[in-house]
């Protein structure tokens, strides 16, 4: 018998749709040119969990040279049912130059023009939500202007 790895499927969990500040900018370091995002609240709604998104997290980004967004965004949610799940959310934004400008100009963009996708961890301590801590998903998200819209799939 030859084994074969089992290919991963994809299943939706929620949505969020986090409100965001204007970008912070550090200016340009070592790896890049340095923002910070605040996130400063949003909502989370699907099959899998329902709540809100605690203001006081943030998307530490990197913008590199080729226009690459590398996004790094911590922030809490908060479940209907009071439980508070740790997200660590890492990933990329990229596409053709003029489609980055839009994003970046607070224009409303087809996501289908761009790459927005991002890998996240979950941490809780939270009984019924505790398979998260042991689990992997996927986002595809979209930019807005003060907002970023985020779809969660579990990798099965």
């Amino acid at each position: 018998m030859q084994l074969s790895p089992v290919a991963p499927s994809f299943e939706y969990m929620f949505r969020i749709h986090a409100s965001v500040a204007d970008p912070i900018e550090l200016g340009r370091t070592p790896r890049g040119l340095r923002r910070i995002i605040n996130i400063t609240g949003g909502t989370v709604d699907g099959p899998v969990l329902s709540g809100i998104i605690l203001p006081g997290g943030a998307d530490w980004q990197v913008i590199r040279e080729d226009g690459t967004a590398v996004l790094e965004a911590r922030y809490t949610i908060k479940t209907r049912d009071d439980a508070l799940i740790y997200v660590t959310n890492f990933g990329f934004r990229h596409g053709p130059p003029e489609v980055l400008a839009s994003i970046a100009a607070g224009e409303e963009v087809d996501p289908a023009l761009y790459y927005f996708r991002a890998s996240p961890l979950f941490e809780t301590s939270a009984p019924q939500y505790a398979w998260l801590n042991s689990s992997l998903a996927m986002t595809s998200g979209v930019r807005e202007k003060n907002k970023v819209i985020l779809d969660f799939y579990a990798v099965r």
